[in-house]
């Protein structure tokens, strides 16, 4: 298991990594929304950070311009490629970070797509998937893999998406409280439709929603509805050895504070046996 931390990008990314390796991490993944430092001159300087402290980053997690509303009602009209007003800029963007990831060493680009169509046959999908297509193609060029983080459709529609998109270059990151917090699957069945595809994972927790129009709630690993005993189980019984990113959303000291319980707690169940 390479376990690592989720890292926002922003700029004092020298001070993150020292903070990173004091904590015991010597991996992460990089996620960005500061889409002004895509360029030349700070992908230099997250080079010379990550040689200066010994980080490795897993993956990039590109984030993309606009409005972005995390529940039912605004969320499918606001995030991802899905609305098709912002799409032709944020497929653009997402390219761009392909670039700046390539500068940075990182052949993993990772996102948010949107809520996908869960009928196939719709207007929506037939839209959504050559639009994809092409994104995913740019980023093939560039030798690197396109990563979907899981959470805004079912894990069936997020399999067909994948082999109809069909450019071999395409895998999951797989946000383990996502599926819940959505209130789509629970992860440990997920495995069973997509595991294959799984090449990272945030390692969250959370609860199911108790409402029609607002997600469930985050919690510390450990606190909410995901089995990460059943959950670490089944990505040993199908073989997963990729990296595992701790994911907790929240800052300052309580943060800092989850983060390292969850490390304690994550090495534990790795290291018992089936």
């Amino acid at each position: 298991m390479n376990l690592g931390v989720l890292v926002l990008l922003d700029e004092n990314i020298e001070q993150k990594f020292e903070e990173l390796k004091s904590m015991g991490f010597s991996n992460c993944q990089l996620c960005s929304w500061n889409l002004h430092l895509h360029t030349d001159e700070y992908a230099k300087i997250i080079r010379d950070a990550c040689e200066k402290y010994g980080v490795r980053i897993s993956a990039f997690w590109c984030g993309w311009s606009g409005p972005a509303v995390w529940n039912f009602y605004e969320g499918p009209q606001t995030l991802g490629l899905m609305p098709e007003e912002y799409r032709n800029r944020r497929i653009e963007e997402l390219k761009q970070g392909s670039d700046f990831a390539k500068k940075i060493g990182v052949d993993t680009i990772a996102t948010h797509v949107g809520f996908l169509p869960e009928i196939p046959t719709s207007k929506e999908y037939a839209e959504i998937i050559p639009a994809l297509r092409e994104l995913c193609e740019y980023v093939k060029a560039n030798r690197q893999y396109f990563l979907f983080e899981t959470g805004q459709e079912t894990p069936v529609t997020l399999r067909r998406t994948i082999e109809d998109i069909g450019t071999g270059n395409l895998g999951i990151n797989l946000d383990a409280a996502n599926l819940i917090l959505y209130g789509k699957a629970n992860p440990i069945d997920a495995l069973s439709v997509f595991g294959e595809y799984v090449r990272n994972i945030h390692a969250k927790d959370g609860k199911y929603p108790t409402s029609g129009k607002e997600l469930g709630i985050e919690t510390p690993l450990g606190k909410g509805d995901v089995n990460f005993p059943g959950f670490i189980k089944k990505l040993k019984e199908i073989g997963f050895d990729m990296d595992i990113t701790i994911e907790r959303e929240i800052s300052g000291e309580e943060q800092k504070r989850d983060i390292m319980e969850a490390k304690i707690y994550l090495e534990k169940l790795w290291e018992e046996k089936a």
